[in-house]
């Protein structure tokens, strides 16, 4: 069996202080206008073009990101929500879908998945792969000289919001391009090992499970998945304005209408 998950929790991605506000609304998907507690009014820019369920809050308190660039039509990204934890406490959530890929390879590099992945030599990232190498994978990792298995490990990450009390559910909608991956995770094996890491991106979550209810196939193929052999490791994250913390590796529930 894998260790239990290290307390105390480890910085992992050192954050430029963030700047709090008040969402005001979110629109066309990619924006959202926010009154920061300076009283300035600013459009962000929204990676995450999902339903965002149970985190999209008019509102509710968020955290900026200013990083004006001659390049970037807008300064400000947002980055972190506040909802009412699975305890009835705030927690803050990571809402920046272009995050997770950086965040779990920092987890990588930083050794916390080694007893889990063993030790690692190098990472790449979105290295073409599956059938005609039309997809590419989020990181390829090649285990260290002398590891016990020495195969080529595919790390598909998965940002993950949506919960039931403190069980994390991806996805939260219906995803083909999800039900895909799944699909080429199990076309790696044996020859390669295939991890699924659904990134859990707010520190209130306990448990992992497919969102059945949002996506019905997903399951199906995620509990095909576990069976033919591909590895799931839900990270748990903590996130504040100054850094993000990994909290350990979250047992797995096959069905996600589990209690």
């Amino acid at each position: 069996m894998p260790p239990a998950a290290p307390t105390p929790p480890q910085r992992v991605l050192p954050l430029e202080p963030l700047q709090e506000g008040v969402l005001l609304k979110r629109y066309k998907r990619f924006l959202a206008d926010v009154q920061l507690d300076s009283g300035e009014l600013v459009t962000a820019h929204c990676a995450n073009t999902g339903p965002m369920t149970g985190v999209l809050q008019v509102g509710g308190r968020v955290r900026l990101r200013h990083a004006p660039s001659p390049t970037r039509k807008l300064a400000w990204s947002w980055e972190q929500a506040e909802v009412s934890g699975a305890d009835g406490q705030p927690v803050w959530v990571g809402i920046n879908t272009a995050l997770p890929n950086r965040l779990v390879r920092a987890t990588v590099e930083a050794g916390c998945l080694e007893p889990w992945l063993g030790p690692i030599g190098a990472i790449k990232a979105e290295v073409a792969y599956g059938p005609n190498r039309r997809s590419r994978i989020d990181l390829l990792l090649s285990p260290a000289e002398g590891a016990a298995d020495p195969r080529p490990i595919y790390v598909e990450v998965k940002n993950t919001t949506w919960c039931n009390g403190d069980l994390a559910l991806f996805p939260d909608t219906v995803t083909e391009r999800g039900q895909k991956h799944l699909q080429e995770l199990m076309g790696v094996l044996p020859e390669a090992r295939a991890v699924l890491v659904p990134c859990l991106s707010r520190g209130d979550l306990q448990r992992f499970a497919p969102g059945d209810a949002a996506d019905p196939r997903y399951g199906e193929l995620f509990r095909q998945a576990l069976a033919a052999g591909v590895e799931v490791l839900p990270c748990r994250y903590g996130f504040g304005a100054e850094g993000i913390d990994w909290l350990g590796v979250a047992p797995v529930q096959a069905h996600g209408d589990a209690p």
